[in-house]
């Protein structure tokens, strides 16, 4: 089994195509080793940043359990269409909603900004809110998990 030479540089700019992008994952792949740079999804309010991943030969592992669908969550708000997600008025507004608050139906969570056009994505239900799914800037997918109010 041959090694790959780790290039630090080259991961470092493969980190900065990730912020550039918002894309959560790069990898390279070379016959038997590969790289891969990802940063995690951030589950509350922050910024998520990008994290080197050691090289390391591919393995055939067993798959774990598969995460559970949040979107099939009885108190998840999911997103009425693609765009990209602010939880903000404004960078220096404060959050419309923060993890343990205790929101209204109907109250605004955040914006969705799409082909140029901010709408306002407000709950579906009262209760407090225990995960909020992404972070400002975030893309969004149609049906994709927003938020969690119990």
């Amino acid at each position: 089994m041959s090694r790959m030479l780790v290039d630090a540089d080259a991961i470092r700019a493969l980190a900065e195509i990730l912020t550039d992008t918002n894309l959560t994952e790069i990898e390279i792949s070379e016959k038997d080793s590969r790289i891969r740079v990802a940063r995690a999804p951030a589950t509350v309010v922050g910024q998520a940043v990008a994290a080197p991943v050691a090289a390391a030969p591919v393995v055939e592992a067993p798959v774990a359990a598969a995460p559970a669908d949040l979107s099939k969550h009885p108190g998840a708000l999911t997103s009425p269409m693609v765009g990209v997600a602010y939880l903000t008025a404004d960078p220096s507004s404060p959050p419309y909603v923060t993890v343990g608050q205790t929101i209204a139906a109907g109250q605004t969570v955040m914006l969705i900004e799409a082909m140029k056009t901010f709408s306002q994505i407000k709950a579906t239900k009262g209760g407090t809110v225990t995960q909020i799914l992404v972070a400002s800037g975030d893309p969004v997918e149609f049906g994709q998990p927003l938020i969690i109010v119990e």
